[in-house]
């Protein structure tokens, strides 16, 4: 295998960051050698996280065993993914906010057309569901755990009660056609042909679609980590990954 040197389109402040939690790690652990320092296992995880290299082309250019970059990886993983706000600390942050944005995106998996669970119809694609709440200029607060492709949105935002802490915090939450029926403190557009709904009602929706496409910049946030475009490992670790992206997308904003 070719090995070549690559730039990764991150701060450095990414790098210190993971950094010093993987040193806060083995500090605790009492680990007295690896194979690579923390400085280098933070630049594998991010080059994994970001550009999407698989193990094996991490293996290569870092000179170790595609177990160890396994291990690499999902130790920073875990790391991270604690540190990502849960759905009561996000509905405090946006308790402070105008109003919120709801919207779900689907992250694509490598499954085949049996995995039925999987399969989004709305996206003609086999993925993961993952619900994204965002402030009013689409900054992103809080990113969900995943869950099979074939849930709707709406079920996805009861499932995970995001429809109920919405409404007892008394946040106002602007949402696209896929959660009609929501209730509560969100906002849907009217449905219906556009030539069947009045004037005031296409208005409505003109307004409502300008608002929420800011949340998009949300969802193109995620998707700069390039490993989310097509995923290939286990559903059960696809939490895991958005989580610590979020991380790391918080720490960098923050």
């Amino acid at each position: 295998m070719l090995v070549y040197p690559a730039g990764l389109d991150l701060s450095s402040s990414n790098l210190r960051f993971l950094s010093g939690l993987l040193t806060a790690r083995r500090l605790e652990q009492g680990t007295r050698w690896r194979r690579l320092t923390v400085h280098r296992q933070a630049l594998l995880v991010l080059a994994h996280l970001r550009c999407g290299h698989t193990y094996g082309q991490l293996a290569a250019g870092f000179g170790v065993g595609i177990a160890t970059v396994y291990r690499y990886v999902a130790e920073a993983t875990e790391i991270l993914a604690a540190l990502a706000p849960d759905l009561t600390s996000a509905i405090r942050t946006a308790a402070c906010k105008a109003f919120v944005i709801l919207d779900g995106t689907l992250l694509p998996i490598d499954r085949i057309a049996a995995d039925r669970p999987y399969y989004s119809g709305k996206h003609k694609k086999h993925g993961m569901n993952v619900q994204v709440i965002t402030d009013p200029l689409g900054n992103l607060l809080w990113a969900s755990p995943a869950l099979p492709g074939a849930v709707h949105d709406i079920r996805a935002a009861r499932t995970h009660g995001i429809i109920n802490a919405l409404a007892e915090a008394g946040v106002r939450c602007w949402a696209d056609k896929g959660y009609q029926g929501a209730d509560g403190t969100v906002r849907v557009p009217y449905r219906g042909r556009w030539e069947k709904l009045s004037e005031g009602q296409r208005a409505v929706n003109v307004s409502h679609a300008r608002i929420r496409a800011l949340g998009e910049q949300g969802m193109a946030t995620l998707k700069t980590w390039r490993l989310l475009r097509k995923l290939r490992c286990s559903t059960t670790r696809i939490t895991g990954l958005v989580q610590a992206v979020l991380a790391l997308h918080l720490n960098a904003s923050g």
